[in-house]
């Protein structure tokens, strides 16, 4: 049976990525007590006690503002770590799985970006995660870097979860209109994971020349203004919450530490033509994560 190293197991995906990656071998799931990865030495030294078949980095410094005053605890975990990994998957034949970040683009060009897209981030947080995707390249690893964006689930830090939140504390939420993108949720993220691994068959050297970046989100777009609208329509329907008002607000009326893309669509195309999948839109998953929260009483809490 093959062993799956997962970093990040009580991240939004790597939660879900324990559940989806059982079936195909044994996984053996770190988060922060278990591995430090502001340490190369730990990482490598953890790494050789498993001697993993495949390695699925699900952990990432994501506190995209707070890494504005932390570049360098934000570039070891995002930038350094994930070079680390690869380096040490090579050295055993393994295979390296990573997530990363529309982040990396600068949001300025018309029409979703595609892999081949020249990144050009704009914040801290964005250029440790193109580092991260630089340095697993320059490896030689098989490796697959999934690109997702605005990730979300029924636990952990998200907007959705923020959105419910405030949307219980006050009767009025200024939202930011003029960012779009594609919300993802996590489970989709694990779920499709597990079917390119799945396609592996018994090893990681079935990889060949399917090695790379893949963008992996929703179809379709929306703004934050309109992601939360849809929110608070599904809460409305499920969880029988009343809405507060929403006002649409522009980015400059908002101002935080990190700059943002103003578009972060991301187009999907290659992860069809390679592995068959076709992503939900974004309001299929939506609806699929509001359902779960109904299920589960105070997941959306």
């Amino acid at each position: 049976m093959r062993r799956i190293l997962l970093t990040g197991k009580n991240g939004q995906v790597g939660f879900e990525l324990q559940r989806t990656l059982a079936p195909l071998g044994a996984v053996i799931a770190l988060d922060v007590e278990d591995i430090d990865l502001s340490s190369a030495d730990a990482i490598r030294k953890k790494v050789r006690e498993i001697k993993p078949q495949i390695i699925v980095n699900a952990a990432a410094y994501t506190a995209v503002d707070r890494a504005e005053s932390e570049p360098d605890l934000a570039m070891k975990v995002n930038g350094i770590a994930p070079g680390v990994l690869a380096e040490e998957a090579k050295r055993l034949g393994a295979l390296m799985v990573h997530y990363s970040t529309d982040y990396v683009f600068d949001g300025t060009q018309d029409g979703p970006y595609t892999e081949t897209e020249t990144p050009n981030p704009l914040s801290v947080y964005g250029r440790s995660k193109l580092a991260g995707d630089q340095a697993i390249q320059a490896a030689g690893v098989p490796h697959y870097i999934f690109r997702t964006s605005w990730v979300y689930a029924a636990r952990g830090q998200n907007f959705v979860r923020t959105m419910l939140r405030l949307g219980r504390e006050r009767s009025e939420l200024r939202i930011v209109d003029d960012q779009v993108g594609a919300p993802t949720w996590a489970r989709f993220i694990a779920e499709a994971t597990a079917q390119v691994l799945r396609q592996l068959g018994d090893g990681s050297k079935a990889i060949g020349d399917r090695s790379g970046i893949y963008n992996l989100t929703a179809t379709g777009a929306i703004s934050w203004f309109g992601f939360a609208s849809a929110i608070f329509a599904e809460a409305r329907a499920r969880l029988g919450m009343s809405p507060p008002k929403l006002i649409p607000i522009t980015t400059a009326e908002f101002p935080l530490p990190a700059r943002r893309p103003a578009n972060s669509c991301l187009e999907n195309s290659k992860l069809t033509r390679t592995f068959g999948l076709t992503p939900p839109d974004w309001k299929t998953m939506l609806t699929a994560c509001m359902r779960d929260m109904k299920a589960e009483p105070g997941n959306e809490r």
